[in-house]
């Protein structure tokens, strides 16, 4: 594991900061079932020892932080709020227009996967108040995790919200190297189509893979995401020792 300062090109909001402080780590002989036990068991007992309980109050909501967390499938998720099942829109541009029809207005050129970020992220993760994972993403816009084993269209991936913000990420991670490098070609054809975002092919990983590597999960939460629920702050510039863009007195 390692605790680190990462940097990344985005915009800032009350959650979002170009430097930020992140946990990583990749637990071996595990999978993404194994890596949620051990996060809401870490989390609570980080809450345990800062706070002396695992309860807090965030903007008028009781919050508890002990385990077991509840655990609620994306699609599951995503349909219940909705109303869209995501499965029963195959291209880009029935799930756009489903998107539209229930009310939201997303980019017109987005690719399928897409626009299942945003839609959980504007109408799935306000709801997310007590401890929650969401799990079983789909693999178009999860180009790292390990397919299912029932279902090659899914991966075996979750992220965790607790107060409405989404925390971390983690997911079983491919250890085939074919599988990785047939993901990394696709993948690259969206980057060569001007997907900024989308992963290059990496040879030096995937060689790396062709070695071995067991069955691992891997994990990434941001801790200043952690401060700013534990101390009760409303924005990461307040518990980020030297922020840009503070607001000019």
């Amino acid at each position: 594991y390692e605790i680190g300062r990462d940097f990344r090109n985005e915009g800032v909001s009350f959650k979002h900061n170009p430097e930020f402080t992140q946990i990583e780590f990749y637990m071996a002989y595990a999978d993404y079932e194994d890596v949620m036990v051990l996060t809401e068991e870490m989390v609570a007992y980080a809450a345990q020892e800062a706070l002396g309980t695992t309860k807090l109050e965030q903007d008028g909501h009781q919050i508890d932080l002990a385990p077991p967390w509840r655990r609620w499938r994306l699609r599951d998720a995503i349909q219940e709020i909705t109303g869209i099942d995501y499965d029963a829109h195959t291209t880009a541009e029935s799930l756009y227009q489903a998107i539209v029809a229930m009310g939201g207005t997303p980019e017109r050129k987005s690719s399928w996967g897409k626009l299942i970020d945003p839609t959980l992220i504007n109408y799935v993760e306000p709801h997310l108040i007590q401890p929650t994972f969401l799990y079983d993403y789909p693999l178009e816009v999860s180009p790292l995790a390990k397919k299912k084993p029932d279902d090659p269209s899914t991966v075996e991936r979750f992220e965790f919200f607790i107060g409405g913000v989404e925390l971390g990420n983690a997911f079983s991670e491919i250890n085939d190297p074919l599988d990785q490098r047939e993901r990394f070609l696709a993948t690259s054809k969206a980057l060569a189509s001007g997907d900024e975002e989308a992963h290059p092919l990496d040879e030096d990983y995937v060689t790396a893979l062709s070695y071995g590597m067991p069955p691992t999960g891997g994990f990434g939460m941001g801790i200043d995401r952690l401060t700013m629920l534990l101390t009760g702050q409303d924005s990461l510039r307040d518990v980020i020792l030297f922020p840009h863009l503070r607001a000019k007195e």
